[in-house]
């Protein structure tokens, strides 16, 4: 063994007995679920479901972080607070559908707590009977901010959400003494934001956020349970920003040393037992530091099963979510002339391949079934077709893939941003979708190391109907994140 490969081993030899977590010079997707930011691939409040979610604070200091709900089409902002948890705190929400509250005329979602843990603003500007709320916006999407997606409410429905540490709060100043429970309620939320804000009270976040989330239909009996992904190494930085502020987001990531958003920001990925480093900006015209944050979520390939029944008592869908897209083909948000690699279209660019409400990319699909046998789709690939009749294309940024070979697939979800795969044999299979069938790239790193795929994050829902068996309602329901391969390479080798 050469000393360079001995190098590489020892390194990941160590990563694996201490955690990668700890290796935090660096952006790094942490296997064990401890981070500073959290990611949550989905939620929704169509069909009569809800959407719970919790984050945990495992650490002795409070915290402070930013909570943001993205919607799937383009992931414009729909709503974003700041939450101020105390030591070894656990937050919990709901969000739902506001005219399954019977909020009148209302067709878009809204968020309650019952937690006391402090948010600014308080999560209380709306009542209905008993019920406070806050209902989720959307000015971000709508009027000047058109993106040429839909601009109605509904478009709340359904989306992705994140949370940011934006910074640790000293033990024992004015801040953490007024957002620690004295009895299981905080004492002091109406100052927190202000102390917060006046940037004396806090230091670097550190790590330790787990969170999760499920979306739940009470009636229909099903409940799916996922963990969120957790991003370790994110900053070296606080990244304060008062309630109402769009920042800070996912292009902060920074090193030591480095500025969010300017850079540099290196990221650690494990590739086949390899441990990758690779730093962003680089020579590249078109790097930027979210790169770092792309690379650990890129994929070449996505891998899960599904089940069905021709008579649609057993579905499945995929929730297929690109994380970080938004900072590669929302023009206006981002101030770009043109789409960034590794996405193909910027949103709602009318061109071959895409259209109004979309940015669509090339997939390859191949989808197997129990024994063996195969098919790759033709044509489109997917139904409905997008504009133009393209190969196979996934053009949200949060999708849901169903597999049905009805004419009208359903959604198990009830999901308004879907796709459809004809599924093979009887009851089940499994599926590839591919990312590589046409040139899906990263900037290149400073080292050259290129991680061809695209970002992304999800899992797979299957439901089991039976109904009433025996005065018993005999539903089921189940989930399993995807799994996935990379693919890097560089004029040497990866590294």
């Amino acid at each position: 063994m050469n000393r360079k490969n001995l190098t590489t081993a020892v390194i990941a030899g160590i990563a694996g007995v201490a955690g990668i977590a700890n290796m935090a010079s660096a952006v790094n997707l942490n296997p064990d679920g401890l981070g500073q930011v959290l990611l949550y691939p989905y939620y929704t409040v169509n069909g009569g479901q809800q959407t719970l979610l919790s984050v945990v604070n495992t650490t002795a200091i409070s915290k402070a972080v930013k909570v943001r709900f993205l919607e799937g089409y383009n992931s414009r902002e729909v709503l974003d607070f700041n939450l101020f948890l105390s030591p070894f705190d656990v937050w919990t929400a709901d969000v739902f559908a506001l005219s399954d509250a019977g909020v009148t005329g209302a067709t878009g979602a809204g968020i309650f707590t019952t937690d006391n843990s402090c948010t600014q603003p308080a999560l209380s500007e709306s009542t209905q009977g008993s019920l406070h709320y806050v209902a989720f916006r959307n000015f971000a999407y709508t009027g000047t901010n058109s993106d040429t997606g839909p601009v109605t409410d509904d478009r709340t429905r359904e989306g992705h959400f994140e949370m940011i540490s934006m910074a640790d709060i000293i033990p024992g100043t004015a801040l953490d003494k007024d957002v620690t429970h004295v009895n299981g309620v905080p004492p002091g939320c109406s100052s927190a934001e202000a102390e917060f804000e006046s940037k004396t009270e806090i230091t670097v976040p550190t790590s330790g956020l787990f969170g999760a989330a499920s979306v739940v239909n009470v009636a229909n009996g099903a409940y799916y349970a996922y963990n969120a992904d957790a991003l370790d190494g994110f900053t070296h930085v606080t990244l304060e920003n008062p309630s109402g502020s769009l920042e800070p987001s996912l292009g902060d990531v920074n090193d030591v040393g480095g500025t969010p958003k300017v850079g540099p920001a290196t990221s650690f990925v494990f590739n086949d037992g390899v441990l990758l480093t690779s730093t962003w900006p680089s020579t590249d015209v078109n790097s930027r530091s979210i790169d770092a944050v792309s690379s650990v979520f890129d994929a070449a390939n996505i891998y899960n099963e599904y089940e069905f029944n021709a008579d649609g008592s057993v579905g499945t869908d995929w929730v297929v979510n690109f994380p970080t897209k938004r900072f590669y083909v929302d023009a206006a948000t981002f101030k770009l002339a043109a789409v960034v690699p590794p996405f193909e279209h910027l949103f709602g660019k009318v061109e071959t391949g895409n259209g109004k409400g979309l940015s669509c990319v090339v997939v390859g699909i191949s989808v197997y079934d129990r024994e063996e046998k195969t098919t790759t789709p033709t044509s489109c690939g997917f139904s409905p077709c997008p504009p133009g009749l393209p190969p196979s294309s996934i053009c949200r940024e949060t999708n849901v893939i169903t597999f049905s070979s009805a004419s009208s697939p359903a959604s198990i979800l009830s999901s308004t941003l879907t796709s459809n795969i004809a599924p093979i044999g009887n009851n089940g299979g499994w599926a590839n979708i591919s990312f590589t069938t046409v040139a899906h790239d990263l900037p290149a790193a400073t080292n050259g190391n290129i991680f061809h795929g695209l970002p992304v994050t999800g899992f797979e829902a299957v439901k089991f109907t039976n109904g009433n068996l025996n005065g018993v309602l005999a539903n089921y329901a189940g989930l399993y994140r995807h799994r996935q391969s990379r693919s890097c390479t560089n004029t040497a080798a990866c590294s």
